[in-house]
């Protein structure tokens, strides 16, 4: 019996490697979107990202067809969203501007491509509300956009 459970616990072990391998880049670039970190230090996403896989790991032989990286962006969200008056300070990355409510409906409706309901399901607010702050966060970042233009127009001068 422990050589089944062992060889189960390989297969485990190696499914859950391959999934990381092809996933974890691009869950580290939302995670470091979130914290608002600079892609080249970001220890907060890291440490986010970490706490995400893990329980990912711990519910793998449950997830009976889900698809793990839905679940592992899901946990991720909420992960963010428990801690988030952690990540509210300035720290250098493209979207600190913006609050960390603003970063994460930002991050999964635009960079990871979550659907509108989706995301209201998973911080749950009203759908209409997830539009309105996606809405404005946009406009925030084209603002600062233009200003960056502008400032980078007049050094130049």
């Amino acid at each position: 019996m422990s050589e089944r459970n062992s060889a189960m616990d390989r297969r485990r072990a190696h499914e859950f490697e391959a999934f990381v391998a092809g996933a974890s880049s691009r869950l580290l670039h939302a995670a470091t979107l979130l914290t608002a970190e600079p892609p080249t230090a970001n220890p907060l996403a890291q440490r986010l990202l970490t706490g995400a896989l893990a329980r990912t790991y711990a519910h793998w032989d449950r997830l009976r067809g889900e698809d793990p990286y839905d679940r592992t962006r899901q946990e991720l969200a909420l992960r963010f969203a428990r801690s988030a008056w952690r990540y509210h300070r300035v720290r250098g990355g493209v979207l600190d501007r913006l609050t960390p409510q603003e970063r994460l409906i930002l991050v999964l409706r635009l960079y990871e491509g979550v659907e509108e309901e989706q995301t209201a399901a998973i911080i749950g607010l009203p759908a209409d509300r997830v539009r309105a702050i996606c809405s404005r966060a946009v406009s925030t970042m084209r603002g600062a956009r233009r200003a960056r233009g502008r400032t980078l127009l007049r050094t130049a001068s």
